[in-house]
């Protein structure tokens, strides 16, 4: 069970050594960090959250900008319950609408409005250049795809793990 080790109660745990460790703390620090100084950014420009844009970037990849709520929720990282909250305020800013599914009358898509996509398009240019000035332009090439390897790796295994929750009926992982 290679994917699953880390979840076992195997005792005593491994501790992390020394390397580890600070690998590990300048991973958490780094991505607060970044998330918080891009939040404020979009925020101060477009009262927009990191949160916010990505929503609104997965629904305007998606084709005729619409997801089921459930599938945004994949995109969006978020589970169903703060998922319908978020689209909740954006919809009351205008930015998304829900519209009822024809072929499952319980499902609901959320689509992207023009208000919405004008505001993404707006937002786009800040949040790329926060991206590169706070993250893409410190890294060499060497170091950007030593990064992207390692975390390739780490999403292939959390995809695995979290297979079980989204297989399971009406079901998810607790957290999600």
């Amino acid at each position: 069970m290679a994917g699953n080790e880390a979840t076992s109660t195997t005792y005593p745990p491994r501790w992390l050594d020394a390397d580890e460790q600070r690998a590990w703390r300048a991973f958490v620090e780094t991505t607060r960090w970044l998330f918080d100084l891009l939040d404020r950014e979009l925020k101060a420009a477009h009262d927009l959250s990191h949160d916010d844009y990505a929503l609104l970037v997965g629904l305007s990849e998606a084709p005729d900008g619409r997801l089921r709520m459930s599938d945004l929720a994949d995109v969006a990282l978020e589970s169903r319950s703060r998922l319908s909250h978020h689209v909740g305020r954006l919809e009351a800013r205008g930015l998304v609408r829900r519209e009822s599914c024809e072929a499952d009358r319980r499902g609901l898509f959320a689509v992207l409005t023009p208000e919405g996509r004008a505001l993404l398009e707006a937002a786009a240019p800040i949040h790329v250049q926060g991206v590169r000035a706070h993250f893409i332009d410190r890294l060499d090439p060497g170091q950007l795809a030593t990064l992207t390897d390692a975390f390739v790796t780490v999403a292939r295994h959390l995809d695995e793990v979290r297979a079980p929750c989204r297989d399971e009926a009406g079901g998810g992982c607790a957290g999600e």
